[in-house]
């Protein structure tokens, strides 16, 4: 499967996930027979879609952990396991893509180079790796989705080459 599909797929389970979610002013919404309804200052849980239509706009605020800690702490991690990938949580990628959509111009442009940082140092790790092995199931555990597809391209594509080069063996 291509990555981007993939990540169509992975995105659709994200945005179906619940989360905390602060009502800014009284509300009620009824669409097709489902009604959805707030109190000023309640905290309900609701899948993300919904959170982020009502906080566009500015029926509620979304509660989640700030990305930016994250993708410092994960590059901060990085850099300590030297060699070693640290782990990556499946969907970490998509979490910070939709996270730094609902930050402004200057705030998205921080994230976007912590994030870039990241995705270079693993790069740096994973392609060699998998120019040379298969995905292991540990090493698997440590990938988000998109990582262990790109390892999976990368791994077949360099043998596809050396076979090219060396013929069946």
């Amino acid at each position: 499967m291509k990555i981007n599909d993939l990540l169509r797929v992975y995105t659709i389970g994200y945005q179906t996930e619940d989360v905390k979610t602060v009502i800014n002013h009284d509300f009620k919404i009824d669409v097709s027979g489902v009604t959805i309804s707030g109190k000023q200052g309640e905290v309900i849980n609701m899948p993300r879609w919904i959170a982020q239509t009502l906080e566009s706009e500015t029926h509620a605020e979304i509660q989640e952990s700030d990305m930016g800690i994250e993708l410092t702490q994960s590059i901060s991690k990085e850099n300590f396991q030297g060699e070693e990938l640290s782990h990556l949580e499946p969907d970490f990628y998509i979490k910070v893509r939709g996270f730094m959509a609902r930050q402004s111009d200057k705030d998205r442009d921080k994230l976007e180079s912590l994030l870039n940082t990241l995705v270079r140092k693993r790069l740096g790790k994973l392609i060699p790796r998998a120019n040379s092995m298969e995905l292991t199931a540990d090493l698997a555990k440590k990938l988000s989705i998109e990582e262990r597809t790109l390892y999976n391209i990368v791994h077949d594509n360099s043998a596809e080459f050396m076979t090219q080069i060396f013929g069946e063996k």
